[in-house]
């Protein structure tokens, strides 16, 4: 109890601090993004849906599984802000599947998406679905006779974080559900994304949005990165990872190359979640391709979809509210396929920016067994941009 304790506070300083910590996203260091984001380049900017966080750290040095060191946490995405109980439509798509988003057999067979998108490590999953439904229950939201199928992701931290120690707790989940907010997003090393590593740098959450010209709709991403090898990886076109071969993860302090736990995260184990959201008028679908077009996201940054990687993502619609009625007729509007092409570019654009973000966000974080993941340097990401005259003035 004290151990839990001692992580409620932690998370809790590290929540209230956020804000005033916040790094350089893309756009600050002249990145030069395609699309026109919304007010605050984030999921957010659709309008409804609001983030939360519960992050976890304590502890240093040697892995005691038990114990720790703990580097985890769960966040939590409500599209319609967590005083809501009506579904929106969504549709979901896993490039690769080695990875587990629960809930989304009845996602695609019902069409609707109930509740909030949780995300957190691989091996908390079932005590933070299970702390949903409690969520719900608490609320007063389900009658006697009622069930419930949270949507549930994961990303695995095991290289940072003693992943078997099951640090996550459902009072962990309950406080990132209570914490959904609307407005800015803390990226980062914040909530499920505490402990992630992205193409070898230090990962976690990010996230970004494209605001379309015309009818006026808005497209938000945010992801949880933890996948890629490093010489894949690019950046508005930039072969980063090539240019910025070292800085690759050690153990403290890194004075004699690769650790034996370095071997844990080899180049094809890791996975990305990914969650967009809209308030253009889509149908499951149509949101299903959607989801599908968050992989050329990925693809841009060099991602591959190894093996080993879980990289499973879903979209929702906040349009067409009450849309599940449980009798009469429900009136809904859809957008027509053939003006749905701008939407996919939108999830594309806001995919590889949202990604970039999570990267910039982190700092370098130093783990289980002392092994070090190191932040994307801002600086020499601005030189190597500068390089290939890729960065605005």
């Amino acid at each position: 109890m004290k151990v839990h304790a001692l992580l409620l506070a932690l998370s809790a300083a590290s929540l209230t601090a956020a804000p005033a910590q916040r790094r350089e996203r893309g756009r600050d260091l002249g990145i030069p993004f395609e699309g026109a984001p919304g007010p605050l380049d984030a999921i957010t900017d659709v309008a409804g849906v609001e983030v939360g966080h519960r992050t976890l750290i304590a502890g240093g040095g040697k892995l005691v599984v038990g114990k720790g060191p703990v580097r985890t946490g769960v966040t939590a995405i409500f599209p319609r802000g967590r005083a809501s109980d009506d579904p929106v439509f969504a549709g979901w798509f896993a490039m690769n599947g080695n990875g587990e988003m629960t809930g989304t057999t009845w996602v695609e067979e019902s069409g609707f998406l109930w509740g909030p998108v949780m995300i957190t490590n691989t091996h908390s999953v079932g005590v933070v679905r299970d702390a949903v439904i409690q969520w719900v229950v608490r609320q007063g939201r389900m009658l006697h006779d009622e069930w419930s199928l949270p949507v549930v992701a994961e990303t695995w931290d095991g290289g940072l974080n003693d992943i078997n120690g099951f640090h996550v707790t459902k009072e962990d989940a309950w406080a990132a559900m209570d914490s959904a907010r609307a407005g800015p997003v803390a990226e980062g090393s914040v909530g499920g994304g505490t402990g992630m590593v992205c193409n070898r740098f230090k990962g976690g959450i990010g996230t970004a949005s494209r605001r379309l010209a015309g009818e006026g709709y808005t497209v938000g991403v945010l992801v949880q990165c933890n996948y890629g090898a490093r010489a894949p990886l690019r950046i508005a076109g930039v072969p980063v990872g090539r240019e910025i071969p070292d800085l690759m993860p050690c153990r403290a302090p890194c004075a004699g190359g690769r650790s034996a736990r370095d071997a844990r995260l080899a180049d094809d184990v890791g996975s990305i979640i990914i969650v967009v959201a809209t308030d253009a008028p889509l149908l499951p679908h149509q949101l299903k391709r959607i989801a599908k077009r968050a992989a050329l996201g990925v693809g841009r940054m060099g991602g591959l979809a190894a093996h080993s990687s879980g990289d499973i993502f879903i979209a929702f619609s906040t349009a067409n509210a009450h849309a599940s009625r449980d009798s009469g007729l429900a009136r809904i509007v859809m957008a027509p396929d053939e003006r749905i092409t701008p939407l996919f570019e939108a999830t594309v654009q806001a995919t590889e920016e949202a990604i970039v973000n999570a990267m910039l966000a982190a700092e370098t974080m130093t783990g289980a067994d002392d092994l070090t993941v190191f932040a994307l340097p801002h600086d020499r990401l601005r030189e190597v941009l500068r390089k290939y005259n890729r960065l605005v003035p």
